[in-house]
């Protein structure tokens, strides 16, 4: 059970406004000086910032006190076609027909189409599940290119009472004649954690650091040794505690990530605190996954799990390595990804709860 509450335009002027409140959540939505429309999602605990008319983009995501999102250039976002002209967020949603760092032969923008889209429409939904009261912000975008692909796109984010985790959602519906192209990434850019812990309770069968050198990544000599250092003993990168050797940036790939009696991964980065970044996915919905790690000092950043339909290394990369899915005329693809902060209990019980 729940009520839509349409969104338009010309409701976000001025500075900060309160749309909606109520014991549980508020909304409050603003422009930006640099003309970007902006809308809060609000619990007890914190809330989230997305941007619901240029790709449902989360600007930044605050928790208990926390932030979460990576240490970047950018004050505000800004208008922009492709990610890289506003590359602070917390998270975008890349894809939909190309992914990853195009090569030379490639001809897409950096992680494709989809982080900064136009979209046609933006909603609310407040109501009760199974799960108990939420409230959703959603959104449409339709993509048609004359003799072209063809498709609509629905992302979402999700929270709830007393929770510092959110659900991110991402629907997916081929309206062409004839198969499309899809690569898709939950592009979640968490802050960097000094002396932070990567924690996969569950396990993975390998980790593999990544060989290719996208076009904005400039080795040195010294990194170029670390990293075949990490390609022999990838564990050697479990504890950020080197932030010297994280510029220029380490990817790094996972294989045979393990999964619960639910069919859920999790993963951790926890702070000293006994605090974590907190990351829940399916790998039968994405089976791939990836690492991004930068400290620089202009960017920080430590990406502990990147979800996935396919590695990040372009369109023609992928497409050699089988890893580029299609959708048939008229399928509908779903993604979902839990995230967000853990107090230093909820840690434990998380850990108490896997160990069963």
């Amino acid at each position: 059970m729940s009520t839509i509450i349409s969104l338009y335009p010309e409701l976000f002027s001025g500075v900060e406004k309160t749309l909606l409140a109520s014991a549980d959540f508020r909304v409050l939505i603003w422009t930006y000086p640099s003309g970007v429309k902006a809308l809060a999602l609000e619990n007890n605990r914190g809330r989230v910032v997305v941007l619901p008319y240029q790709g449902q983009m989360i600007w930044s995501a605050v928790f208990d006190g926390c932030d979460l999102t990576m240490r970047n250039m950018f004050d505000q976002p800004r208008p922009t076609p492709t990610v890289i002209g506003t590359y602070g967020c917390f998270m975008f949603h890349s894809g939909l027909l190309r992914n990853g760092c195009p090569t030379p032969e490639d001809d897409h923008p950096l992680h494709g189409e989809m982080p900064c889209a136009p979209m046609d429409i933006a909603w609310l939904e407040v109501g009760s599940d199974a799960s108990g009261a939420f409230l959703r912000l959603g959104g449409e975008c339709e993509y048609v290119m004359g003799f072209g692909d063809h498709y609509r796109a629905r992302p979402s984010v999700t929270v709830r009472p007393g929770s510092a985790l959110f659900d991110i959602g991402m629907d997916v519906q081929n309206l062409a004649g004839k198969p499309m192209a899809l690569m898709y990434m939950a592009h979640m850019n968490y802050a960097y954690v000094a002396n932070g812990r990567f924690v996969e309770p569950l396990g993975i069968e390998k980790t593999r650091v990544r060989s290719s050198v996208p076009a904005h990544v400039k080795p040195t000599p010294a990194w170029s040794a670390y990293m075949a250092e990490l390609t022999e003993d990838p564990s050697r990168l479990q504890l950020l505690n080197t932030p010297e050797w994280y510029d220029p940036e380490i990817v790094c790939f996972f294989d045979g990530v393990k999964a619960d009696a639910n069919g859920d991964a999790h993963f951790l980065l926890t702070h000293e605190n006994g605090a974590a970044f907190y990351t829940r996915y399916k790998p039968q919905q994405f089976d791939h996954a990836a690492r991004w790690i930068l400290h620089n000092a202009d960017q920080q950043v430590a990406a502990f799990v990147l979800p996935a339909t396919c590695e990040p290394e372009g369109y023609r990369a992928e497409k050699a390595k089988g890893n580029v899915r299609e959708l048939a005329a008229g399928e509908r693809v779903s993604f979902s990804v839990r995230t967000g902060y853990l107090a230093a209990g909820e840690v434990g019980q998380l850990m108490g709860e896997l160990k069963r």
